[in-house]
C-alpha cells in the first residue's frame, strides 16, 4: 500500500496542494491516495524527491525514510 497519505498528513500538506505539485486534478490524487488509481512512475519519484524520501519507502517495500544516497551518474546528467 502506497504511503502517500501519511507522507501528505505528516508535512500538513492538502491533497490539493499535492495534486498541483504533480500537475494533475485533486480528485485523481484522491484516487491514487485511496488505491483506486495506480501511480505514475513520474508522479512517484516527484513524490519521493519532495518528501526527501526513496521511491520504495513510498511503495511499502521499506520500512527505511531516509532516502538512498544519490548516484554520482544521475547528479552529472541533472
Amino acid at each position: 500500500m502506497l504511503r502517500i497519505r501519511e507522507l501528505r498528513e505528516d508535512n500538513d500538506k492538502k491533497q490539493i496542494e499535492i495534486a498541483e505539485l504533480l500537475g494533475i486534478q485533486q480528485n485523481s490524487y484522491s484516487q491514487i491516495e485511496c488505491g483506486k488509481n495506480t501511480i505514475q512512475i513520474e508522479h512517484l519519484i516527484k513524490l519521493a524527491a519532495f518528501y526527501n524520501t526513496s521511491t520504495d519507502y513510498i511503495l511499502g517495500l521499506t520500512d527505511e525514510i531516509k532516502p538512498y544516497p544519490k548516484s554520482k551518474k544521475l547528479n552529472k546528467n541533472l
